[in-house]
């Protein structure tokens, strides 16, 4: 280990010392409250026993884009088979409808960023119980600047910062860079989904990673998650991973 390394590592540690004791402070101060229903939380986390299992699984979902297979017994979906993507795998753990919905919408549109907390944090827990492969970084879908000024925060960085936290792995906020500001994609269908990214990120700095995750709140059609990685493999990254807390069937 060089010194660099170990430099690093100390005040790694240190700053793990100094987030826990927060926590800790913190959860004394202001017991953990479920976002869903407002019952005491389990633990540290804002979310209660009974609305965590309200949650809805996305189950037999296909390896590669998440989505929910109509045939538990596919290796694929049809469109993964006929196309494969250039990212290497999905996972969404759950599908976006209620209650996961109104998480995301309010994290979106109200900032309530204990959503993220929340969020980032269940995510890293089934990212470790599933022993998904283990990327070198996580890159979070940016913003272009006029929506970020609009908003004030980025959605899927602010889901990053927990999950980074939990997993112990950089989060490189500002690797991929959104150059082209697009209309909201909710109100395109799937063609033109596409088009719309097409050519809206730019890899904005050197990247010498084998394997990155690209991380979004919600995967519909993947057109988004698509165009990060493509980018990212023509930059010389070999194997991607897409993470997204909800999957929407399409």
């Amino acid at each position: 280990m060089t010194i660099s390394d170990q430099v690093h590592a100390v005040n790694r540690s240190a700053l793990d010392r100094v987030y826990q004791w927060s926590k800790k402070l913190q959860l004394r101060c202001f017991p953990a409250t479920c976002l869903l229903c407002g019952a005491p939380g389990e633990g540290d986390r804002d979310l209660c026993v009974a609305c965590q299992r309200d949650l809805p699984q996305n189950r037999s979902a296909c390896p590669c884009c998440a989505t929910p297979l109509v045939n538990a017994t596919e290796a694929r979906c049809g469109q993964c088979q006929r196309q494969p993507p250039v990212f290497a795998r999905s996972v969404a753990p759950w599908l976006y409808r209620e209650p996961l919905d109104y998480l995301i919408k309010s994290l979106k549109f109200q900032g309530r960023l204990s959503v993220a907390r929340l969020l980032g944090d269940l995510l890293g827990g089934e990212l470790v119980r599933r022993d998904c492969p283990r990327p070198q970084a996580i890159i979070p879908v940016p913003l272009h600047a006029s929506r970020m000024r609009e908003r004030g925060f980025n959605q899927a960085l602010e889901l990053a910062r927990p999950l980074a936290r939990k997993l112990e792995l950089p989060l490189l906020a500002a690797a991929v860079k959104r150059v082209r500001p697009t209309p909201p994609q909710m109100q395109l269908d799937a063609a033109s989904r596409r088009g719309n990214v097409r050519g809206a990120f730019i890899v904005a700095r050197a990247l010498s990673l084998r394997h990155v995750a690209v991380l979004d709140d919600v995967m519909t059609t993947g057109s988004t998650v698509t165009e990060v990685a493509r980018v990212l493999r023509t930059a010389g990254v070999e194997e991607i991973s897409i993470w997204a807390c909800g999957r929407t069937p399409y």
